[in-house]
């Protein structure tokens, strides 16, 4: 590759950026982790047996207010986990939202079960919670204590409301139809530690919730992630379910079918040493928002990501809207002339009843996916972006739509 080349690559999305570059989102390192990470090296804790895994499944629990946590080794073991503790069946039915990314769709499906696909709402890009009672109330049936999906005649078992990009959902019409139908509500809140939704913290809104530390979560482990609840009986199963349901660890006698997914006592170090600093990482989150809603209000074309009156987001991936109709270039387009000046981007997920392996499944009312999914560019977010940095990313984006 010549040296113009170099110059003009564009970053693949997702892809780390070269230390020249802006990179979408990447870790903020500068803590207590490799002092800790360092003990597990030392004592030779490196498993997942150790003090670090208690601990970061403590502090996870007393952050957001929940009684018990259980660490996996990602955040889709979390939700696969949940999803099985908390009774969902074969051929059960789970409503999720049809914006999203795709594990937790994949996950309703690793335990044999079926996703109704919702829409978002067209203002905050949340799951549409209207929706989701109008689907509950009109299409589906009360029947012997169980509520039946009109359509299929599978039994409707939970709700799966996904937290995308930092912002709860709004949870409150949820739980009142959850109640009425003694449906179970399982967050994913993989995106959203932090957030708050009138006050009360996202992932104890519900029955059970999961959190996910990947590499550009708000803090990681590199990999990992956590369930939490207040069901005692739930946090037992999970726990039980993610070491290999042992039931005689002498003599490995397992009476369940378990899973691999305890996360190790390094990660855990790691996760440690980022929850010491969640706090500061949240309103450095939100002071990159502030900016960008700044820099880039009022221009023809760029809706701004929106905070609910009900909400406290953590501004995961600040994420804007382009209409090439006004604006006369697409987002995707924008994405490449921001990676033509080494500026990292990427779409939002693709919708989950446009894939080929979610197409058939029922999808209610989709009017607004496809439309935030095709103008939808989430721009570099990085604790560490300073801003000089975030500047040259709002100046791009103007010369670009120049």
């Amino acid at each position: 590759m010549n040296t113009t080349d170099q110059k003009t690559m564009q970053f693949e999305p997702g892809a780390p950026a070269p230390q020249e570059g802006i990179p979408l989102c990447i870790p903020e390192i500068s803590g207590n982790e490799w002092k800790y990470i360092k003990e597990c090296l030392d004592t030779n804790w490196v498993s997942s047996v150790g003090s670090y895994v208690n601990r970061f499944e403590q502090g996870v629990a007393d952050y957001v207010g929940s009684k018990h946590a259980v660490a996996t080794v990602n955040g889709t073991a979390a939700l696969h986990i949940a999803l099985l503790v908390a009774g969902v069946e074969q051929d059960d039915e789970v409503v999720v939202s049809n914006i999203t990314f795709v594990s937790p769709v994949n996950a309703v499906r690793y335990v044999g079960a079926w996703p109704v696909l919702v829409d978002v709402d067209p203002k905050y890009w949340q799951m549409d919670i209207q929706k989701v009672v109008e689907f509950l109330e009109g299409e589906c049936v009360w029947k012997k204590g169980e509520l039946l999906n009109k359509a299929t005649g599978r039994r409707v078992k939970a709700i799966l409301p996904v937290h995308i990009l930092g912002h709860p959902v709004d949870m409150a019409p949820i739980i009142s139809v959850a109640k009425k139908y003694n449906l179970t509500i399982i967050e994913d809140a993989t995106e959203s530690l932090g957030a708050k939704y009138n006050q009360q913290s996202v992932g104890t809104l519900g029955d059970i919730a999961c959190f996910s530390f990947n590499g550009n979560k708000v803090i990681t482990t590199g990999g990992g992630g956590m369930i939490v609840t207040d069901n005692t009986l739930w946090a037992e199963q999970a726990r039980y379910l993610t070491t290999q349901a042992k039931d005689d660890p002498l003599e490995y006698i397992h009476n369940a079918i378990g899973y691999n997914y305890r996360l190790t006592n390094i990660q855990a170090a790691m996760g440690v040493a980022q929850l010491e600093r969640l706090d500061e990482f949240i309103a450095r989150k939100r002071e990159i928002s502030d900016r960008y809603a700044k820099e880039l209000e009022n221009i023809p074309g760029i809706t701004l990501m929106e905070e609910a009156t009900y909400a406290e987001s953590i501004s995961w991936l600040y994420t804007i809207l382009i209409d090439d109709l006004i604006t006369g270039i697409s987002s995707r387009k924008m994405l490449k002339i921001l990676g033509m000046n080494r500026i990292q981007t990427r779409p939002l997920w693709c919708p989950m009843h446009m894939l080929p392996i979610y197409k058939n499944v029922q999808s209610y009312k989709i009017e607004h996916s496809e439309r935030i999914y095709g103008q939808g560019l989430s721009l570099p977010s990085s604790v560490g972006l300073d801003t000089g940095n975030q500047n040259k990313v709002c100046q791009t984006i103007l010369e670009g739509l120049s």
